[in-house]
Formats: C-alpha cells, sequence, structure tokens
C-alpha cells in the first residue's frame, strides 16, 4: 500500500525533473565521465598499473590488442614466470611496493602476511557466525566496518598506517569470506557448519581451497589456477567504478575500513564485480538447449537466440564478451583460457572446455556477421569456468574478486593520499528552473 501511494508522486515528479538528453550536448557534460568515443574521461594519474585496449591517432581513437600493465610490467610476463604458490602476494608486493622482489624479500612479505591470517579473538563467533545473512557481498561490508573496533588507531590516515591496515585486511579476507559463506549455507540452508583455520604454510589461494572443501583437499594445479585468478583480477587502472569509489571516498579524510566498504558496493554491481555470474547463467542456459556440442550451426543458432533477445535475460547481451576499454582482446582472458584448459585436461572436463572455446569463436563471427565490428572475450567469459572447476560457489565469485582487488584498491588509495591529498569535487550543471516559494496552505 505505501509503495502504491509514493508511485503516484513519483510518477508525477517526472514532469519536473526530466533531463532531455540535448542538455549533455548543450553543456558538453560527459554521460558516465565517458567521452563521444568511448574513451574514459581522465580523472587522475597514477603510476600503479595501466590499461591498453586501443590507440588514439591524430584524436580518433582505433582498436588495438590489449594488454594490462602492473607497474610497467605486462601481466602477460608476470603470469608466464609466475612463483608456483604465491604469485598473487608477489603480485600484491610488486603493486604496493612499486618493485618485483627478490626471493628473501617476497618471503618476508609472505610471512608478515601469514601472521594477519588469523581473525580478532571472537571475531568469528560474534560478526559472523551470530548474524549470518542473506547476501554474501553485504556481509563482507558489515565484516570490514566491524574491524574498525579492532584497531586502537582506526582513524589514522597516515600512508605508512594505512599500508599496515591494508596488508592486515588482505590477510584475513580469505577467512572472511570462507567463514560467511559456510555460515549462510549452515542457517539458511541447514547444512553442517564445517570450519577450517588457515595454515601459515599455505597461500592465500591454497587456503581459500583449504578453508571451503570439507575434505581440505585441492590440486597443485587448482591452486595454480586460482593463484592466477586473482593476479588477474588484482587491480585494473585508476578508473574502474570501484577503485574510483576508494579513491573518492579516501579524499575526504576518512578511514581505510570506509573506503574499502564503498569500494565493496560498488563491485557488487553486476554491472562490475558480478558479471561472471551473469555468464555462468547465460551459460547454464545455453548448454540446457543444445549441450556440450560441436555443431558450429546449432551453436551460432543459440547465440542468435541471446541477441535476439530471445533467450536468457532478454537484453540481447552476451554476457563475457565486449569492453569499456578493450577493443580487439582482453589478455586475462587469453592467459585464464590457456590455464583453466590445463586444469581441465586434469579434471577430465575437455569436452566442456573445447564447447567453452567453440562459443567463444562463434560469438565473435555472430556478432561479425551480424554486427560489422569485432568483439573481444573478457576475463568473465573463463572466470565462471575456473571458478566452477574448482567447486566454488557462484555466492563466492565476487567476494573472491573482493579478495584479489582489494591490493588495487589499497595502491591507488596510498597513491592518491601521497601525490593528490585534495578532496574530489566534480561539478554537475544545475539545469532546472528556479521558482518561488509558495507556502503550504496556497500550494
Amino acid at each position: 500500500m505505501k509503495n502504491n501511494y509514493l508511485a503516484q508522486f513519483f510518477g508525477k515528479s517526472q514532469n519536473y525533473t526530466d533531463i532531455p538528453n540535448r542538455l549533455y550536448a548543450e553543456y558538453n557534460v560527459k554521460k558516465g565521465l565517458r567521452n563521444e568515443d568511448g574513451t574514459g574521461v581522465r580523472i587522475g594519474l597514477t603510476k600503479v598499473s595501466d590499461v591498453v585496449g586501443y590507440t588514439q591517432k591524430e584524436g580518433k581513437k582505433e582498436d588495438a590488442p590489449g594488454d594490462l600493465y602492473y607497474r610497467g610490467y605486462s601481466i602477460r610476463d608476470l603470469i608466464a614466470n609466475k612463483q608456483p604458490t604465491h604469485g598473487y602476494e608477489e603480485i600484491c608486493f610488486l603493486l604496493l611496493f612499486g618493485y618485483l622482489p627478490k626471493k628473501e624479500e617476497l618471503s618476508r612479505f609472505c610471512d608478515v602476511l601469514k601472521e594477519m591470517y588469523e581473525l580478532p579473538y571472537e571475531f568469528l563467533e560474534t560478526n559472523i557466525l551470530r548474524t549470518p545473512a542473506k547476501n554474501l557481498m553485504n556481509k563482507l561490508q558489515q565484516a570490514v566496518l566491524a574491524l574498525y573496533n579492532y584497531d586502537d588507531e582506526p582513524d589514522d590516515i597516515d600512508e605508512y598506517k594505512t599500508l599496515i591496515k591494508g596488508v592486515n585486511l588482505i590477510a584475513k579476507m580469505p577467512s572472511i569470506i570462507c567463514y560467511e559463506y559456510v555460515s549462510k549455507m549452515h542457517y539458511f540452508n541447514r547444512q553442517s557448519l564445517v570450519l577450517h583455520y588457515p595454515k601459515k604454510e599455505y597461500s592465500i589461494a591454497e587456503n581459500i581451497l583449504y578453508m571451503l572443501r570439507e575434505d581440505r583437499k585441492f590440486t597443485e594445479k587448482e591452486a595454480n589456477l586460482l593463484d592466477v585468478l586473482l593476479m588477474l583480477h588484482a587491480d585494473h587502472g585508476g578508473g574502474n567504478n570501484s577503485t574510483f569509489t576508494n579513491v573518492v571516498i579516501s579524499s575526504t579524510g576518512t578511514d581505510i575500513y570506509s573506503t574499502i566498504c564503498g569500494s565493496i558496493g560498488s563491485l557488487k554491481g553486476p554491472r562490475h564485480g558480478g558479471a561472471n555470474i551473469k555468464v555462468s547463467e547465460m551459460m547454464d542456459q545455453v548448454i540446457s538447449e543444445v549441450g556440450y556440442t560441436a555443431d558450429r550451426k546449432a551453436v551460432k543458432a543459440v547465440i542468435r537466440k541471446i541477441t535476439g533477445k530471445e533467450l536468457y535475460d532478454r537484453t540481447g547481451l552476451v554476457y563475457g564478451f565486449g569492453h569499456a576499454v578493450y577493443t580487439i582482446s582482453d589478455p586475462r582472458a587469453e592467459l585464464l583460457r590457456d590455464v583453466c584448459e590445463n586444469v581441465a585436461k586434469e579434471q577430465g572436463k575437455t569436452k566442456e572446455f573445447a564447447f567453452y572455446k567453440l562459443f567463444e569463436d562463434c560469438v565473435k563471427e555472430v556478432i561479425k556477421e551480424d554486427k560489422g565490428r569485432n568483439i573481444p572475450t573478457n576475463v568473465d567469459y573463463y572466470s565462471g569456468f575456473a571458478y566452477d572447476m574448482l567447486r566454488i560457489p557462484r555466492e563466492l565469485y565476487t567476494p573472491l574478486f573482493v579478495t584479489s582487488r582489494l591490493v588495487g584498491w589499497l595502491a591507488h588509495n596510498i597513491e592518491n593520499k601521497l601525490y593528490d591529498g585534495r578532496i574530489m569535487r566534480p561539478a554537475t550543471k544545475y539545469v532546472g528552473e528556479n521558482v518561488e516559494f509558495v507556502k503550504a496552505d496556497e500550494r
């Protein structure tokens, strides 16, 4: 009843609040902080990472093969030469300190992380087990804010203190997301509650698999796949929505817990961190329609059902394809594809992998044939398949993204503190009319 009552006013309000599209052009306002050619409006300078998806020649945007650089190093080289078990930890060191560590430096950094694995006394019981939540991302925000109360100086935003607090969050996040999940499944789905505490001899990737699985067993290739996923998602430039959100909030002078909480809220959205779930759901329907077929005609037909708004969510979008920056290729998708193939062979899922590869090829052909343009596969396409092989529940896809991206948020947060320091205050243009006030009894 209340909603219907408010709906009357909301419908009427459209007559007063409409902003015509022509005004955006008239006042040179960039919708979504994007230029007319789709490139992003520059909002800062960074040395943390770079996303390369196109070139600009004589002011015109031109498609180009994609690459991702962490502190100047190509992600391709970093993955090709990754540490056997602590690749993500090496990336954390690189993003935070600006250079690749020597073996003893990485070992000491890992020791610091491992000493921070454990949650504060009674934190698990008080803040997770006693208050399970239906949505893990919302619960994750609560848990991060709760850690504020366990910090002796939570509002100290000194750059070094921010680093310590941020590294502490990185170390504890695997335990938090795993415990949140099992708590939810116990409370709402009446499943047995099985808890495993993190092991100091394990990397972050190994501990996630160890804590999630009841038998606590995993293979080296499985741990390597999750390690690669964490590496690929660790950062994506200063302009992605959740990192920008973090820096905007941080610029007010607030604490690191509040900024991370804001970034988590941003990453929850299906247009950002939740996209790989959409891919998995879409592929469920595709496979239910055609199975793991090798028939290209059948695959193209089901793709055209999706683009024709007849299948899945009827938006016409083929999730896992296209990107805001990458034009020809997403390097993360290419790298992840290769690692997925290795694990698929180990698990006897070569048929499933072959279908994903065929579907990928067919999507590109259909878009080229029907719309006359190239479209890249993005990292979300294979990340869902990777998580499925790792037996990771879909509800944890986005919390795992948080676990990985925390270091990127932290690196940009500290960089902005060091080299900018001003509150972010972009301008908007008022395009409404000024009106004379009318007393209540005269309206």
